[in-house]
């Protein structure tokens, strides 16, 4: 299995996204501690084999939205990453993680930029 087949597995299994993300980055120089990590994420799934998203025909379309952020976890340039999942009722219909494009002076300001980025999503 390759990291292009586990960037696929994101779509119904967001809870993976971050792990992806940073294995991607080694994707052309994938070294053992890379290959230790894509074998933990593999493990991962198959012990969690029956959770992931359920599309639902009966949904009712009240909007959800989540956000957080990791304050200065990113370790190679101490960003924070941030992350936000808008669902309409049961239904995700949209999800992000990213490193944030600044360095946050605190987990608020990290936090903040977080809601940002979910409310623009959602406008």
């Amino acid at each position: 299995m390759s990291c292009g087949h586990l960037i696929y597995l994101t779509i119904t299994r967001p809870n993976i996204t971050y792990s992806i993300h940073i294995l991607s980055q080694f994707m052309q120089d994938l070294g053992q501690g890379h290959w230790d990590a894509t074998m933990r994420v593999l493990r991962y799934l198959k012990s969690k084999s029956g959770q992931g998203i359920l599309l639902s025909a009966k949904n009712n379309l009240n909007p959800e939205v989540y956000s957080d952020s990791d304050w200065a976890s990113y370790p190679m340039t101490w960003r924070s990453v941030t992350d936000y999942l808008v669902k309409l009722g049961t239904a995700p219909v949209s999800w992000k993680t990213k490193k944030q494009p600044t360095v946050s002076r605190s987990s608020i300001e990290a936090e903040y930029c977080a809601m940002a980025n979910a409310i623009s999503e959602v406008i």
